[in-house]
């Protein structure tokens, strides 16, 4: 990566695809915020940006945002489209931290207004989803209310002795603010417990431990023959599973919580468990099973998912199946085989048909959606 990452501008994409329409369940790398959540919405007439007047258009066409959100909307138009980036990356992350479970992340709408501590990881990772584009945008230059980290200027000292800042630092601090403003908008309209469940994740989702803990410090040498003479140095955000994994893990302890007798804030549900911090994620409803397709708690079911005979975890087809058994189909494929390394430095494989037996779950006896 250069050092002088961020002084470049790149054009942002395509415009973003407005349809008042229901949630969405799919994730087109064309989106914007919806009613529901930070979900992209469907694929549909195209309302451009470069007519006067358009950004506004654009944003009173968004079914389901808060006075607020419309706002910072008609004065950052730009923001949007990275926020629809934002949502393609999180939602990515989301389908690979679930890809061995029963909710495997294809329905996380529902989710957003849900309890349960899946619920809980997708606010979090919404949120830093959030964070990590308008940031990543600041840095290339695609707003204009934003740029380069101003506070890394000057010399500083590390490990390995004295550098200058230099190049462009991401503005973590911005993309903060900014996902703060508009993701927590639609939860302060509300005084229940699920709102201030979703302040609560969405605020872990974008805390030190989140993000921050991930910028790295890359460095280029300035001498002669490349001796390091002088640094320069600059902070970047490193890929995004890493905050992925980190929330997973943060999902694995989430802490089940009640609302406390005045409505201010969370109790533990158990006593025996200790207090939340603000960067774990808290939860106040049991998960469901998420075995049979249930549109309410966003559930689509499992079958026909894919399962491991041989496994003992959650991708197993006694866990998986929850119990219903299992189809099992052999397919052939191609894969590589017989690879050599060849000196230098080429690796070269055969074309192998390989054949191999597939395992899907069977369906309910009464499939369909469940009112």
């Amino acid at each position: 990566m250069s050092p002088l990452r961020g002084h470049r501008s790149r054009k942002a994409p395509g415009c973003p695809c407005l349809r008042a329409a229901p949630c969405p369940r799919t994730a087109p790398a064309c989106g914007l915020p919806s009613a529901c959540g930070l979900l992209p919405l469907p694929a549909g007439p195209c309302l451009y940006m470069g007519a006067v007047g358009s950004s506004r258009v654009m944003c009173d066409n968004v079914p389901g945002l808060v006075s607020r959100q419309r706002q910072l909307c008609r004065r950052h138009p730009e923001a949007m489209l990275s926020i629809g980036r934002g949502v393609a990356a999180w939602t990515a992350e989301c389908q690979h931290q679930f890809r061995q479970h029963r909710w495997n992340c294809n329905a996380p709408d529902a989710l957003f207004v849900s309890g349960s501590r899946e619920s809980a990881f997708v606010h979090a990772i919404s949120s830093a989803g959030v964070v990590f584009a308008i940031t990543r945008a600041c840095s290339q230059g695609e707003l204009k209310s934003c740029s380069c980290d101003p506070k890394k200027k000057g010399s500083a000292k590390d490990s390995k002795g004295h550098f200058d800042w230099g190049g462009c630092s991401d503005n973590v601090d911005y993309g903060v603010r900014f996902a703060r403003a508009f993701v927590d908008a639609k939860e302060r309209k509300g005084k229940d417990a699920r709102a201030l469940m979703n302040l609560h994740n969405n605020r872990a989702g974008r805390k030190v431990g989140a993000v921050k803990r991930f910028l790295k410090q890359e460095c280029k040498c300035h001498g002669v023959s490349g001796s390091c003479t002088l640094r320069t140095c600059w902070l970047a955000m490193a890929d995004f599973r890493k905050t992925g994994d980190y929330l997973w893990k943060k999902y694995n302890g989430a802490i089940q919580v009640v609302m406390n007798q005045d409505g201010t804030g969370f109790t533990v549900a158990n006593k025996r468990f200790k207090k939340p911090t603000k960067n774990d994620l808290v939860y106040f409803e049991s998960s469901p099973d998420y075995c049979i397709r249930d549109r309410d708690v966003g559930s689509l079911g499992t079958a026909g998912r894919v399962c491991n005979q041989t496994s003992r975890g959650m991708d197993s087809c006694e866990v998986m199946c929850c119990g219903r058994g299992y189809d099992t189909s052999r397919i052939s494929r191609m894969t590589k085989c017989e690879c050599k390394f060849h000196w230098c430095c080429a690796v070269r494989c055969q074309d192998c048909l390989e054949v191999v037996d597939i395992h899907t779950c069977k369906a309910p006896k009464s499939a369909g959606w469940i009112s």
